[in-house]
């Protein structure tokens, strides 16, 4: 079984793995096939983080899990928003590129806080059995929804969000 936050890391290290293809890769073809993978997994990543983690992170109330939330939400919202930002434009051209930059900015700074701030926070808060427990929840998630399947990718309000599953 595998812990929740460890799978967490290996989709961070992916998108990692991901954005350096992208720097590689040549011509619109293969920019987009390394693109659409890559968006697919971000957009995928973001909301099982938000249907899994994040709910078990307020529920722990620690003294920063609304700000970490907060925060998290609103990352994801910026990155899906240059996603799809990225999809109004011809792959390869300067807005695309533009766009696929925001993601990448805004994907970096979130891995960085995620796991600075959040992974910590809730390792020191919750046991190995929930961390288990959830990483399983997060295996079936992905089993469950392949390339997305029956997944809408849409901004969500944090402060909606907070209270929601803070109760």
């Amino acid at each position: 079984m595998d812990d929740i936050t460890a799978l967490i890391l290996d989709d961070h290290a992916a998108f990692r793995r991901g954005f350096a293809r992208l720097d590689d890769a040549q011509g619109e073809e293969r920019l987009a096939a390394v693109w659409d993978a890559l968006a697919l997994h971000l957009d995928i990543h973001a909301e099982a983080e938000e249907r899994i983690l994040y709910p078990h992170l307020l529920r722990q109330h620690s003294d920063v899990a609304a700000e970490e939330t907060d925060d998290a939400i609103r990352d994801h919202n910026k990155i899906r928003d240059a996603i799809e930002e990225s999809r109004r434009h011809a792959v390869g051209s300067d807005p695309w590129w533009a766009a696929v930059w925001e993601a990448r900015k805004e994907n970096t700074e979130h891995l960085a806080e995620e796991e600075d701030e959040v992974l910590p926070d809730f390792r020191r808060h919750a046991g190995m059995e929930l961390r288990l427990e959830l990483g399983e929840r997060w295996l079936t998630f992905y089993g469950g929804h392949p390339s997305g399947k029956g997944l809408t990718f849409q901004d969500k309000d944090p402060q909606r969000y907070i209270e929601k599953y803070s109760e």
